[in-house]
């Protein structure tokens, strides 16, 4: 298939006007352009880069009523001599495929999703905040596009890419629950998809989290009760002794992109690692022992936010990360190639300059 890509600009950008000392609540604000792509009659067709516009649905669209639709999260950063930078697109690529596939829905090429990313941010390099903590973030999704009511897979679907000027997603430590009566995914279902029903479907609990003050909820497997999965939009990390620890990917725990980089960086750092099983009466009786030293969750937005306080029922765990040793250098180590300060021996950034 042809990969050009038209682009459309829009007539009037609103960058100028944009305060990026002010910048509001992570996801409020957009670029001026937009990438789209549609699936028509088994191939992808019309590439355009155009001025972001609202989308026009009808009321039967099978996404609105199925729930027929995936999204990836990655971001674009600057470097100190302000070159563009993505962070493993190619990971993010194939993991949208992955979740294509346990979606019913068509994969995209490749090629077309990373000339696609690349293609928009370069455009929209004057979105990128040059401060510490902050990035681009880009947002690329499918939905399905039929008009009709029935439970099956749609025939066409639309493929968009947006982009988001954005500053730290957390500024400070997270408190977390682990929550016992509620489940997030189990194996054979769609935990380890990006897709719309597993966020939807977390709200309510952590709306009753959030009502008892905590930021998140820790997740626990939905047969035992027992054994952690991940934070509500993060992996989790444990240090446990001097080992770092991670449950392990057994199809209902979304396969992290930083989850997979920390765990080579740490190796790399002679840290001994383990994914696992891990069972929450083993944080309780590692907490009371003294073992239990660092807690902190990864992501694309977050790359690692520290844990300062873990509720399992009555029991309350507290941390001071001023005393965390891993999670900082971790944080800062990626963050330091993402600079460009230090070298990428892995591959992981590619330039856009």
């Amino acid at each position: 298939m042809s990969l050009e890509i038209k682009v459309t600009k829009t007539p009037k950008s609103h960058l100028e006007s944009f305060d990026f000392n002010k910048m509001p609540p992570f996801g409020y604000a957009f670029t001026d352009h937009m990438f789209v792509a549609d699936y028509i009659d088994g191939k992808w067709q019309n590439l355009e880069i155009k001025p972001l516009e609202n989308l026009s649905l009808h009321p039967a669209n099978l996404t609105l009523h199925y729930g027929q639709t995936i999204f990836e999260g990655m971001k674009a950063f600057l470097t100190n001599d302000n070159k563009a930078i993505l962070f493993r697109p190619e990971m993010h690529a194939k993991r949208f495929n992955r979740s294509a596939r346990r979606m019913s829905m068509p994969e995209l090429p490749e090629d077309l999703f990373l000339k696609a990313v690349k293609e928009l941010v370069k455009l929209e390099k004057g979105w990128i905040p040059d401060k510490v903590g902050s990035a681009l973030y880009i947002r690329p999704l499918m939905i399905a596009m039929d008009d009709v009511i029935g439970v099956k897979p749609s025939t066409t679907y639309k493929f968009i890419i947006l982009t988001l000027p954005s500053g730290p997603y957390y500024d400070r430590p997270l408190s977390l629950k682990a929550e016992t009566k509620y489940v997030r995914a189990v194996k054979g279902g769609i935990g380890e998809a990006k897709t719309a029903g597993n966020y939807g479907a977390s709200l309510y609990p952590f709306k009753l989290a959030k009502e008892e003050g905590y930021d998140q909820i820790m997740w626990l497997d939905g047969i035992h009760r027992k054994y952690v999965q991940e934070i509500g939009t993060m992996n989790i990390f444990f240090v446990i002794g001097d080992k770092l620890i991670t449950p392990m990917l057994d199809g209902a725990v979304l396969a992290g992109i930083t989850r997979d980089s920390i765990l080579k960086l740490a190796k790399d750092k002679g840290i001994e690692v383990e994914e696992r099983l891990i069972d929450v009466n083993e944080l309780g009786e590692a907490y009371d022992k003294g073992e239990l030293k660092e807690i902190f969750g990864s992501g694309t937005a977050a790359i690692v936010a520290n844990i300062n306080k873990l509720a399992v029922g009555d029991e309350i765990m507290t941390f001071d990360v001023d005393n965390y040793e891993i999670a900082p250098m971790i944080s800062e180590t990626i963050n330091k190639m993402r600079k460009g300060e230090i070298p990428d021996k892995y591959g992981w950034i590619v330039s856009l300059d």
